[in-house]
């Protein structure tokens, strides 16, 4: 059974810094593009970064210069670096596995997703 599970999450002071992690299983996860999406309340989900099989990263407008999404294959984890945290980015985050590689295109998973909560 496929799981992506969301770490990372927490209260952190507009400014600060966060760190967050999604570890899949059951996946081949080098064949899937991989992304943060979040969800704020009344808000609909919204792309935050993603990073495709080959390497290649997009991110929301929101996020640009402060956020840095990476892979690691080999651990089956990426990553979400946030900096520069507003409170504007308070929002439950939300892992994304989506297959992007032959085979696997058209797969799409998701986390349980984390609250980050950024006080102002």
């Amino acid at each position: 059974q496929v799981q992506l599970v969301e770490s990372g999450g927490g209260l952190v002071q507009a400014g600060g810094s966060l760190r967050l992690s999604c570890v899949a299983s059951a996946i081949t996860f080098s064949n899937y593009a991989m992304g943060w999406y979040r969800q704020a309340p009344g808000k609909q989900r919204e792309l935050v970064a993603s990073i495709s099989s080959g390497g290649r990263t997009i991110y929301a407008d929101s996020g640009k210069g402060r956020f840095t999404i990476s892979r690691d294959n080999a651990k089956k984890t990426e990553y979400l670096q946030m900096n520069s945290l507003k409170p504007e980015d308070t929002a439950v985050y939300y892992c994304n596995a989506r297959g992007d590689t032959g085979y696997w295109i058209g797969r799409d998973y998701w986390g349980q997703g984390t609250q980050v909560t950024v006080s102002s």
